[in-house]
């Protein structure tokens, strides 16, 4: 049985004082929730005030960005030690917005994620079809494609370190949703592609999170899918009502 895991991304959202008020919020209203493992993902620059919001509370800290080098001249970019130094435990690796505003290649996702299972971080590795791939027809081949590159060469132990998030990119920020049904369908073929890669005992281990425009309103039947484990969740993430309305829902399934 995997237990729900429902992860919160911030983005480029939040000042220090209400990224504290958000992580203190939360952390009152979770505090007897056991039966989801919760996450936020506030901006780097928030991390070690938020980690201090969060300290006396079971809610992990996540980071929405990694690179792969653990130090030197690399302008801008954040290391696993840094991230670790700030109490991190997950990092969001691969998301739609990396991919397609910032430009990140499989490749450098590949990079990143050997690189933070190495360091011992959790990556939260996104994937997800562009509208145009959808309505031709290639979401199977656009996921699939970015699961083996992300993935490749790591083995059965360092594999076991991940959460996939399925984030179909026309449903980010648009208030789409995809259903219930289209959800299903496609962890059901990440689930599968990762027996083929993996063999069937890793590929039952693995959590698979839906993302894009999760909201309360629809949290109870996308949870109540058999390959849809958690959620990762933008928007609804930085209202205190709203993301630990989710996860209470989340943990009545």
């Amino acid at each position: 049985m995997r237990k729900p895991f429902i992860a919160g991304n911030w983005k480029m959202n939040t000042q220090s004082a209400t990224a504290v008020a958000l992580a203190a919020g939360l952390a009152r209203e979770l505090q007897a929730v056991d039966q989801v493992d919760v996450a936020v993902c506030p901006p780097f620059v928030y991390l070690q005030s938020v980690a201090a919001a969060l300290s006396a509370s079971s809610i992990a800290l996540g980071a929405q960005d990694v690179y792969f080098e653990p130090n030197g001249a690399f302008t801008g970019e954040v290391s696993v030690e840094m991230l670790k130094d700030c109490c991190v435990n997950y990092v969001i690796i691969g998301h739609s917005e990396r991919r397609h505003v910032i430009g990140e290649t499989d490749e450098l996702i590949n990079k990143k994620i050997a690189a933070a299972i190495a360091g011992g971080l959790l990556p939260i590795f996104c994937v997800g079809e562009l509208l145009a791939e959808r309505e031709a027809g290639k979401t199977n081949q656009v996921v699939m494609n970015q699961v083996k590159k992300g993935l490749a060469g790591l083995c059965k132990e360092r594999v076991q370190a991940v959460t996939i998030a399925y984030e179909p990119v026309w449903a980010i920020g648009t208030g789409k949703t995809a259903t219930p049904a289209q959800a299903q369908e496609v962890h059901a073929m990440i689930r599968q592609l990762l027996t083929e890669m993996y063999g069937k005992q890793i590929a039952q281990s693995l959590r698979i999170q839906y993302g894009g425009s999760a909201k309360p309103s629809n949290t109870a039947e996308l949870m109540a899918q058999p390959d849809v484990d958690g959620l990762l969740v933008g928007g609804a993430s930085l209202k205190v009502e709203d993301f630990a309305a989710m996860v209470k829902t989340a943990a009545k399934n």
